[in-house]
């Protein structure tokens, strides 16, 4: 058992101005003059937490996490103003200037992932060593896996209910209908927290081994955050004309290491993207965890995590 760096306080938090009125949550922890290290989360539309630097170890990582536009401390809340991988990727190079870092290494998983890469490719000179978990290409195959029926065959009495509630007639419609319904709708009234809770009870249900569908009633800022920007990056195709960018434009990694670590029963992102995205990047080593599902936190894939972090 690999041992969490459970005891890391936070050394600084602030915000720092960016672009269209956001205002981007920081915190940094560890050694400053460590190797720096940037922390991506999931979503789009999670946070930060304190579980999110237990992966590094203090002494040798300057670590620096921030909540992406829109959702977690960075205000304003909920906004979907220019809130697109393109402005994240500049959000990005924002803080790296801030710091007055040369490069870093980056560390991402789920939608972490996925935004870690298009930073890489728009930027490969200024990373150093990409650690990616839960790979999430952003195609339509990926975002149609989750929200068509193809997750919802391993589940599908509780994709019935995820339907029911947002009421979509037909999966194939289910995004578009639901981010329409979810940007026409008060983000303060009982019907946008319903829907958001639905969107959010559906896709956290499926990133542990065992699934873990919730019975809670209560809505969390994080399943608001969650469901409208999830919503509004997949209706809107991530925001690019190329649905396999990532791989496209694989050539731009080539100089890049990388670790990838993936669950072998990752039912939220599938293992073939992590095994093709191996496949297209020389310097890529693919971690396949056969106790592994989504989450970075249970056993098998936060080992892993670590070993490598520790090791690199």
């Amino acid at each position: 058992m690999v041992k969490a760096y459970t005891e890391t306080p936070v050394i600084d938090y602030f915000h720092l101005e960016s672009s269209e009125g956001h205002q981007l949550y920081i915190e940094t922890c560890g050694n400053p003059k460590g190797q720096a290290i940037v922390f991506l989360h999931g979503g789009p539309g999670g946070s930060i937490s304190a579980k999110s630097r237990h992966f590094f170890n203090p002494e040798k990582y300057f670590i620096i996490l921030f909540d992406q536009r829109g959702c977690g401390q960075s205000t304003p809340f909920l906004s979907l103003k220019n809130n697109t991988p393109q402005a994240s990727v500049a959000d990005m190079e924002l803080i790296r200037q801030h710091f007055n870092l040369e490069s870093w290494m980056v560390f991402g998983g789920s939608y972490g992932s996925t935004l870690a890469l298009w930073y890489a490719i728009a930027h490969p000179k200024r990373v150093k060593h990409l650690i990616l978990r839960g790979i999430f290409l952003g195609r339509q195959e990926d975002i149609d896996w989750l929200y068509h029926g193809g997750a919802g065959q391993f589940y599908p009495q509780e994709f019935e209910v995820f339907q029911a509630a947002v009421g979509a007639d037909k999966a194939d419609k289910l995004v578009n209908d639901y981010y329409h319904q979810m940007i026409q709708t008060d983000s303060n009234i009982e019907s946008f927290r319903n829907l958001a809770k639905a969107w959010s009870d559906w896709e956290s249900g499926l990133v542990t081994l065992v699934p873990q569908f919730n019975q809670s009633q209560d809505v969390s800022s994080g399943d608001l955050s969650i469901a409208l920007l999830e919503a509004h990056y997949f209706a809107n195709h991530m925001f690019t004309e190329d649905d396999n960018y990532i791989l496209n434009h694989a050539q731009a990694l080539a100089e890049i290491p990388i670790d990838i670590v993936h669950g072998r029963y990752d039912v939220d992102c599938r293992l073939v993207g992590a095994y093709q995205l191996a496949q297209a990047c020389p310097k890529a080593k693919l971690h396949i965890i056969e106790k592994g599902a989504h989450s970075p936190y249970e056993p098998a894939m936060f080992n892993k995590l670590v070993e490598i972090l520790d090791q690199i």
